[in-house]
């Protein structure tokens, strides 16, 4: 593996987050990887990173933002959930032609939302702002994520700042780019989030720390703000006006976690609206397609849906 330094970046004043071009390592076969590039970075905070990683190609290519899961409350951007080998992920994602981008956040307990959303909005700007440094192409990006991740994800891809004002976009990073995708892969994210707050904390795990409940955590404050905090918070909120991308729903018809009903209502509310929207049930998958033998298919149907609406 050797390493191939980039041309500068003419970004003027401000700086970018990063003090420097990052210079990418370059594999054997040509991809390029960019490690722990600051795509933020907000006082008091530690720093917001991402990778990316870029497949061998001649010209700009469309690129995927990847979303990690975790509660809100942990998970890494490098790490897919233990049901998807990080081999099977960035090999189909690459192999397709794409760019894969995979980004951290700010967890709950250290900001509540939007702080989330922010930051995935940031990343995308980012991206966008220095897709010539990258190789990506600024007018093909996609969001796929999971669990969180895929909540986010919706909300990046329904969320419009001229639509529903600049409290929800951020001021994080580079603030003046467009943080709007081209097309939502969301795996069993919550969509409705208030009628989730009756239910009972996940269980305990044996012989682990105290796990906070996810959702109070998120939205944070007291109980009653917790409503109307959880509309807002909540991607069927933003699903009517204008004509959303195309977004493809995964979700485990056997999900323990996140309820299929979930998914079911997004699909809805999209469905209304005209757009394209697919919803595909993994039989007998419990959350992150616990005891399902389809991973392998479902992650080669997300990068088709991606490559399709990106590369179109």
């Amino acid at each position: 593996m050797t390493s191939t330094a980039p041309a500068p970046i003419d970004t003027g004043w401000p700086p970018p987050p990063f003090l420097a071009p990052v210079p990418p390592l370059v594999d054997t076969d040509g991809v390029r990887r960019f490690h722990g590039v600051t795509y933020a970075r907000t006082p008091g905070y530690r720093p917001r990173l991402l990778d990316v990683h870029v497949p061998a190609a001649q010209g700009a290519v469309a690129a995927v933002v990847w979303i990690h899961g975790g509660g809100w409350l942990e998970g890494d951007r490098r790490y897919p959930p233990p049901t998807v080998p990080v081999e099977l992920l960035h090999g189909a994602v690459l192999g397709a032609g794409l760019a894969l981008v995979s980004v951290d956040y700010r967890h709950s307990l250290e900001a509540p939302f939007p702080a989330q959303l922010h930051d995935v909005k940031a990343a995308i700007r980012y991206v966008r702002r220095h897709s010539g440094h990258f190789g990506i192409a600024p007018e093909r990006i996609g969001v796929w994520g999971e669990s969180a991740g895929g909540h986010l994800a919706a909300l990046a891809g329904l969320v419009r700042t001229h639509a529903h004002g600049a409290s929800l976009e951020g001021r994080e990073g580079v603030p003046d780019e467009d943080s709007s995708v081209r097309a939502v892969v969301d795996w069993y994210g919550v969509s409705e989030i208030e009628s989730l707050l009756s239910q009972p904390t996940l269980p305990p795990v044996p012989g682990g720390p105290p796990y906070p409940d996810p959702l109070p955590a998120l939205l944070g404050g007291t109980e009653e703000d917790r409503r109307e905090r959880a509309r807002v918070a909540s991607p069927v909120t933003y699903a009517a006006g204008a004509t959303p991308p195309p977004f493809l729903l995964i979700h485990g018809r056997d999900d323990r976690v996140v309820p299929f009903s979930q998914s079911e209502v997004l699909a809805r509310a999209l469905t209304r609206t005209g757009t394209d929207v697919t919803l595909r049930a993994v039989e007998g998958a419990d959350h992150i397609f616990l005891g399902s033998a389809e991973v392998p298919a479902v992650v080669a149907e997300s990068v088709d849906f991606l490559r399709r609406h990106l590369t179109a």
